[in-house]
């Protein structure tokens, strides 16, 4: 068992100058949650940030990505992955002093040694294990969000410690903090994200749907009973574990579970996992998604189109203007 931390075991984070850079959904919470918890925090974006108005008219202090660099002595990193390092070759590394600390909240950058900080900066990882709407929304409520703890590099000595501080800011120690490494959270958030959550997901959805299709019935029902009931049993899963689902659905679809789930995800389909898991494993998926960017991302952006082109977009568009307790979000 991971090693956890609570509000007991950390103190306030009031003597450090945090600079959060970026204000997408991670960065806000953190620099909101952060100021409400008495921290001297600043945020750091470009001028002609879409976001600045947004952090301003929040009450935050924003300055030049820069200028929060020299002001600051702990550096939380929020710009994605792919950004990560040009923004630390051109505004970070040259004003790093001694004593310093840079934070990420993803391992990728510093695992695959994209970015290689001085040995004279602590070098931390706190990653909330939520979407930063919830990591703002459980903070107001009193409460917070479980994250992840790493030290990549303990140049003051005190690099965990000061990981805690800043988790219990944004309010993640009121939850529970595990203690991880870079390399852990990197590849086990990468795998979750490519076979499970993401990749393996929507794929299990598309092909669920073209199945029924193909063999004559509704795109209507295919979609209903492939993408929309999904979220019913993710709920159930998501509050209680697996048993609670199994627990809360019907008899027949219970068996049906346990006896047709293992003919879809087969020893194969394990087998395909851990090939991925290897690629993930020795760098050869952070090599092609650096050159894939560096190319100006040609094939990410052919498969994003031909994705959006699927029929169960149309489809889902249709039947979502039946719902309008889902409101205005994307694709309704």
């Amino acid at each position: 068992m991971a090693n956890v931390y609570y509000d007991a075991d950390a103190a306030l984070i009031s003597a450090r100058k945090i600079a959060v850079l970026g204000y997408g959904s991670q960065g806000h919470a953190h620099a909101l949650n952060l100021k409400e918890s008495g921290a001297d925090v600043r945020v750091g974006l470009r001028p002609d940030s879409a976001s600045r108005s947004s952090a301003e008219a929040a009450g935050l202090s924003v300055v030049s990505p820069e200028q929060a660099c020299e002001e600051a002595d702990l550096i939380m990193v929020l710009v994605p992955d792919q950004t990560q390092k040009a923004l630390y070759d051109e505004v970070i590394e040259e004003r790093l002093s001694d004593g310093d600390a840079l934070f990420f909240a993803h391992g990728f950058n510093i695992h695959y040694g994209l970015i290689r900080p001085p040995a004279n900066v602590d070098v931390v990882m706190v990653a909330p294990k939520a979407p930063g709407h919830l990591v703002r929304r459980t903070y107001e409520e009193g409460g917070g969000t479980p994250a992840l703890v790493a030290v990549h590099q303990d140049a003051s000595g005190k690099a965990k410690e000061l990981g805690l501080s800043y988790a219990q800011g944004i309010g993640s120690t009121r939850a529970g903090v595990l203690e991880t490494t870079f390399r852990e959270e990197t590849e086990t958030d990468l795998f979750g994200e490519q076979a499970v959550l993401c990749g393996g997901l929507t794929s299990l959805i598309l092909a669920g749907y073209e199945t029924l299709v193909e063999a004559g019935y509704q795109p209507e029902s295919a979609y209903f009973e492939c993408l929309h009931e999904l979220k019913l049993i993710i709920d159930l899963i998501y509050e209680g574990g697996i048993s609670r689902m199994r627990y809360s659905i019907s008899d027949t679809a219970e068996y049906g579970d346990l006896t047709r789930g293992p003919r879809v995800v087969t020893e194969e389909t394990k087998a395909e996992m851990k090939r991925i898991l290897d690629e993930i494993q020795s760098g050869k998926f952070a090599t092609e998604w650096v050159l894939e960017n560096q190319a100006g991302r040609p094939h990410f952006e052919a498969l994003r189109r031909q994705g959006a082109e699927h029929p169960i977009e149309s489809v889902g568009a249709e039947l979502r203007q039946m719902m309008p307790w889902l409101g205005k979000k994307a694709g309704n």
